[in-house]
């Protein structure tokens, strides 16, 4: 349809939409669709987007309606999915020449109950390979384009996902998070972007990077849709024993009962990601201005201290390599994926992964094997995990003098292609995300505004312990409908 305006309608508004027969979910769909035509080969989100598929569902979802007995609310809304998050009949590379010619037999947990709901896969997002990376340069196939500014990043690794849900491409979009991958693209992009609790949202079905860091989750238009998502794809499941048997839901309405007020919330402030943290004059203006809102808006203000934080970026650098070494490992050329016939079955592997890997992956995988060799174990992956620990117990110290945490996202706005060609640099870039991820909680990137040189947007992160997505959830909705 024409004249159906999407630009940054959320899920919610379009639920009410289909619901008073507005337009129907094929013209819906076929409203994105046309948008992904006219303005995806500049941003360049999608790996791949099946149009005669989302189409067919779009019909599906439009006679469930004509017969009374839609899935949900939510039935026939296009929901864009990041390509290490498996949809059944579709590629799932995890933007990888290795797993180019790989097809899913089966459903994610998190899709199959986005579909249980009605929602629709919407296509195949671009990503930095195996989720490596904070830029969504490091992908095989493309470089997404941030739509507020081309010349810039998205962010990653979920670059593809922000700005599939920024430039109004779907009416949100999955993503996933291992070190900030959804929360500093959702900064650089401008959009909401939550990472839940570890174990919260089932994994079975994402490609694992690092197995205890790795957190599927929503980036939205607003907090509520991301409150609608996760109550739809939280919860149990016996296919993942990490995932944590405690029920989920009520999420959404919460966001709806909240009184918009702040009054009697402690916000902390940890002092480590404010002094000597690296931050822009623009990302720190912008900062200071949403601490003086949450102020205004009745919060009480708490000075506290993540005092092992210095140790987050190294900790993290250990334990993922040395997670993904193993958990690529399967990627071998013999059973699936792209195959390089060597002399014997040594040679193909070494030809297989070499063609295969791109530069980042390979470089993670070298630091992941050397920690975990002989003799270094203990100096390094151990030593790490002990750290670890006492990055945890920071958190839950800090979280006994206030209910959240309110802190940057990213120490800059989103950079120029090519602009950060050192690794050490690169990694820097989740330098306040990482340390949530090492301790399990839960977090959230809320637009706050903009940098005044470059225009472009800029996210505060908002952090709550374990299971307290309720209420991160209730106080990022409050500052974002006040902002």
């Amino acid at each position: 349809m024409a004249g159906l305006n999407l630009t940054a309608r959320p899920i919610h508004e379009l639920a009410a939409a289909l619901a008073a027969g507005e337009f129907s979910a094929t013209a819906l769909v076929e409203g994105y669709l046309a948008r992904v035509k006219e303005k995806d080969g500049e941003i360049r989100a999608f790996l791949k987007l099946d149009a005669d598929r989302v189409l067919a569902e779009a019909a599906r979802s439009d006679a469930r309606r004509r017969e009374g007995r839609p899935l949900s609310e939510f039935d026939g809304i296009p929901i864009g999915i990041k390509d290490c998050i498996v949809t059944a009949g579709e590629s799932c590379s995890c933007a990888s020449k290795i797993l180019a010619p790989v097809c899913s037999p089966y459903d994610s947990t998190a899709v199959a109950r986005l579909k249980e709901k009605g929602f629709i896969p919407f296509g195949r997002l671009n990503m930095d390979e195996f989720a490596m990376g904070s830029s969504c340069e490091n992908s095989a196939f493309q470089k997404t384009a941030n739509p507020h500014g081309t010349t810039r990043v998205p962010g990653g690794s979920s670059g593809g996902s922000a700005a599939c849900v920024a430039a109004s491409f779907a009416a949100a979009a999955l993503g996933s998070d291992t070190g900030g991958s959804i929360r500093q693209p959702a900064a650089f992009c401008g959009v909401v972007g939550l990472k839940p609790t570890y174990g919260r949202v089932s994994r079975h079905g994402l490609v694992a990077f690092a197995s205890s860091l790795d957190q599927i989750g929503p980036m939205t238009h607003d907090v509520l849709d991301a409150a609608i998502l996760l109550d739809t794809i939280a919860g149990p499941d016996r296919m993942d024993s990490t995932c944590l048997p405690v029920a989920a839901g009520g999420f959404a309405d919460a966001v709806r009962s909240g009184s918009g007020s702040l009054r009697g919330v402690r916000i902390g402030l940890p002092k480590e990601y404010f002094s000597g943290s690296g931050l822009s004059s623009g990302v720190e203006k912008v900062l200071r201005h949403s601490i003086e809102k949450v102020r205004a808006l009745g919060a009480e203000l708490v000075d506290v201290s993540l005092p092992h934080t210095r140790y987050a970026v190294a900790v993290y650098y250990i334990i993922a390599t040395a997670e993904a070494s193993a958990n690529l490992a399967r990627f071998d050329g013999i059973r699936y994926g792209a195959r390089v016939e060597g002399r014997d079955l040594v040679d193909t592997y070494f030809r297989t992964r070499g063609a295969g890997f791109g530069a980042e992956v390979k470089r993670r995988i070298l630091l992941g094997t050397y920690v975990l060799s002989s003799g270094y174990y203990d100096a390094y992956y151990l030593r790490a995990q002990k750290v670890r620990t006492l990055i945890r117990r920071d958190f839950e110290e800090a979280f006994r003098s206030c209910d959240v945490m309110l802190t940057p996202v990213t120490p800059t706005v989103a950079f120029k292609f090519g602009e950060k060609s050192d690794p050490l640099q690169m990694y820097l870039s989740d330098i306040f995300t990482i340390a949530l991820n090492l301790s399990g909680n839960c977090g959230i990137s809320v637009p706050a505004g903009q940098d005044g040189e470059t225009g472009m947007p800029v996210g505060v992160q908002f952090m709550a312990p374990a299971l307290d997505e309720a209420r991160l959830l209730c106080v990022s909705n409050a500052f974002f409908l006040n902002r």
